[in-house]
Protein backbone atom coordinates (compact mmCIF):
# COMPACT_ATOMS: atom_id res chain seq x y z
CA UNK A 1 0.00 0.00 0.00
CA UNK A 2 1.69 3.23 -1.20
CA UNK A 3 0.47 6.75 0.36
CA UNK A 4 1.58 10.35 -0.74
CA UNK A 5 2.50 12.49 2.26
CA UNK A 6 2.53 15.76 1.22
CA UNK A 7 3.97 17.48 3.39
CA UNK A 8 4.24 17.11 7.60
CA UNK A 9 5.55 18.25 10.75
CA UNK A 10 5.97 16.13 14.00
CA UNK A 11 6.25 17.86 17.41
CA UNK A 12 7.71 15.77 20.34
CA UNK A 13 9.01 15.82 23.52
CA UNK A 14 12.70 13.93 23.91
CA UNK A 15 11.53 11.78 26.92
CA UNK A 16 7.95 11.57 25.95
CA UNK A 17 9.18 7.34 25.74
CA UNK A 18 12.29 5.11 26.35
CA UNK A 19 12.15 3.65 22.64
CA UNK A 20 10.62 6.02 20.22
CA UNK A 21 13.32 8.79 20.74
CA UNK A 22 14.62 11.42 18.22
CA UNK A 23 16.90 9.11 16.68
CA UNK A 24 14.74 6.66 15.95
CA UNK A 25 11.76 8.49 14.57
CA UNK A 26 14.19 10.19 12.38
CA UNK A 27 15.57 6.79 11.20
CA UNK A 28 11.83 5.72 10.31
CA UNK A 29 10.81 8.16 8.72
CA UNK A 30 13.91 8.56 6.62
CA UNK A 31 13.94 5.06 6.10
CA UNK A 32 10.33 5.31 4.52
CA UNK A 33 10.46 8.20 2.68
CA UNK A 34 12.74 7.48 0.50
CA UNK A 35 12.55 9.09 -2.52
CA UNK A 36 9.29 10.66 -1.54
CA UNK A 37 9.88 12.93 0.72
CA UNK A 38 12.77 14.31 3.29
CA UNK A 39 13.08 13.74 6.97
CA UNK A 40 15.57 16.44 9.32
CA UNK A 41 15.70 16.66 12.83
CA UNK A 42 16.04 20.06 15.07
CA UNK A 43 16.10 19.44 18.62
CA UNK A 44 15.97 23.07 20.19
CA UNK A 45 19.05 22.24 22.54
CA UNK A 46 21.02 22.01 20.02
CA UNK A 47 20.26 25.31 18.39
CA UNK A 48 21.18 26.98 21.74
CA UNK A 49 24.19 28.29 22.69
CA UNK A 50 24.83 27.11 25.55
CA UNK A 51 22.26 25.98 28.43
CA UNK A 52 19.06 23.92 28.97
CA UNK A 53 16.28 25.19 27.20
CA UNK A 54 13.45 27.24 29.17
CA UNK A 55 9.70 27.19 28.82
CA UNK A 56 9.78 30.35 27.38
CA UNK A 57 12.60 28.15 24.71
CA UNK A 58 10.45 25.48 23.96
CA UNK A 59 7.03 28.13 23.74
CA UNK A 60 8.89 30.45 21.44
CA UNK A 61 10.35 27.27 19.47
CA UNK A 62 6.51 25.84 19.07
CA UNK A 63 4.91 29.55 18.06
CA UNK A 64 8.03 30.25 15.20
CA UNK A 65 6.85 26.59 14.02
CA UNK A 66 3.82 27.15 13.63
CA UNK A 67 4.02 30.47 11.98
CA UNK A 68 6.37 28.91 9.07
CA UNK A 69 4.52 26.20 8.52
CA UNK A 70 1.30 28.28 8.24
CA UNK A 71 3.26 30.43 6.12
CA UNK A 72 4.57 27.64 3.87
CA UNK A 73 0.87 26.06 3.55
CA UNK A 74 -0.37 29.75 2.17
CA UNK A 75 2.05 30.04 0.01
CA UNK A 76 1.39 26.57 -1.33
CA UNK A 77 -1.76 27.51 -1.53
CA UNK A 78 -1.42 30.71 -3.32
CA UNK A 79 1.24 29.67 -5.83
CA UNK A 80 0.16 26.32 -7.15
CA UNK A 81 -1.73 26.37 -10.55
CA UNK A 82 -3.19 23.37 -12.28
CA UNK A 83 -1.37 21.14 -9.53
CA UNK A 84 1.99 23.03 -10.28
CA UNK A 85 3.65 25.44 -7.62
CA UNK A 86 5.28 28.02 -8.78
CA UNK A 87 7.62 30.16 -6.15
CA UNK A 88 8.99 32.60 -8.60
CA UNK A 89 8.08 36.23 -6.68
CA UNK A 90 10.71 37.62 -4.27
CA UNK A 91 8.56 37.19 -1.17
CA UNK A 92 8.84 33.14 -1.88
CA UNK A 93 12.21 32.38 0.26
CA UNK A 94 12.08 34.95 3.54
CA UNK A 95 13.52 34.55 6.38
CA UNK A 96 11.45 34.45 9.86
CA UNK A 97 12.66 36.73 12.85
CA UNK A 98 11.59 39.24 14.93
CA UNK A 99 11.11 42.88 14.67
CA UNK A 100 10.09 45.33 17.48
CA UNK A 101 8.23 42.01 19.58
CA UNK A 102 6.56 40.36 16.40
CA UNK A 103 7.64 37.66 14.41
CA UNK A 104 7.94 38.98 10.63
CA UNK A 105 8.83 37.11 7.63
CA UNK A 106 11.00 39.68 5.88
CA UNK A 107 12.45 38.17 1.61
CA UNK A 108 15.91 37.16 1.27
CA UNK A 109 16.23 39.93 -1.78
CA UNK A 110 15.37 42.70 0.87
CA UNK A 111 18.04 41.28 3.47
CA UNK A 112 20.83 40.97 0.66
CA UNK A 113 20.55 45.19 0.43
CA UNK A 114 20.72 45.54 4.00
CA UNK A 115 24.13 43.31 4.56
CA UNK A 116 27.57 43.58 5.01
CA UNK A 117 29.07 40.80 2.92
CA UNK A 118 32.40 41.02 3.48
CA UNK A 119 32.21 41.64 7.78
CA UNK A 120 29.54 39.62 7.54
CA UNK A 121 27.03 41.84 10.02
CA UNK A 122 23.82 44.17 9.29
CA UNK A 123 25.14 47.54 7.42
CA UNK A 124 22.75 49.03 10.33
CA UNK A 125 23.25 47.83 13.77
CA UNK A 126 20.33 49.09 16.65
CA UNK A 127 22.90 49.40 19.28
CA UNK A 128 25.12 51.75 17.41
CA UNK A 129 22.31 54.11 18.07
CA UNK A 130 23.04 54.04 22.36
CA UNK A 131 26.60 54.81 21.73
CA UNK A 132 26.11 58.47 22.86
CA UNK A 133 24.52 56.94 26.51
CA UNK A 134 27.12 54.21 26.38
CA UNK A 135 29.90 57.57 26.16
CA UNK A 136 28.36 59.15 29.32
CA UNK A 137 27.58 56.39 31.28
CA UNK A 138 31.67 55.52 30.70
CA UNK A 139 32.78 59.04 32.35
CA UNK A 140 30.24 58.79 34.90
CA UNK A 141 32.36 59.17 38.34
CA UNK A 142 30.69 57.24 41.34
CA UNK A 143 32.31 56.95 44.78
CA UNK A 144 32.01 53.81 45.83
CA UNK A 145 33.79 54.26 49.12
CA UNK A 146 31.53 53.59 51.98
CA UNK A 147 33.51 54.00 54.83
CA UNK A 148 32.17 57.08 55.76
CA UNK A 149 30.49 56.76 59.36
CA UNK A 150 27.43 58.39 60.53
CA UNK A 151 26.45 59.36 64.09
CA UNK A 152 23.23 57.75 64.82
CA UNK A 153 20.60 59.67 66.82
CA UNK A 154 18.19 57.88 69.09
CA UNK A 155 14.51 59.68 69.09
CA UNK A 156 12.56 59.77 72.11
CA UNK A 157 9.01 59.57 71.97
CA UNK A 158 7.14 63.20 72.31
CA UNK A 159 4.48 63.20 74.91
CA UNK A 160 2.19 65.44 74.52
Amino acid sequence: MKTTVKRGLVLRNERCNENYTTDFIYNLYSQEGKGVFDCRKNVLGHMQQGGSPTPFDRNFGTKMGTKAVAWITGKIKECSRHGRIFANTADSACLLGMRKRSLVFQPIAELRQETDFEHRIPKEQWWLRLRPILKILAKYNIELDTSETAHLEHLTRKVL
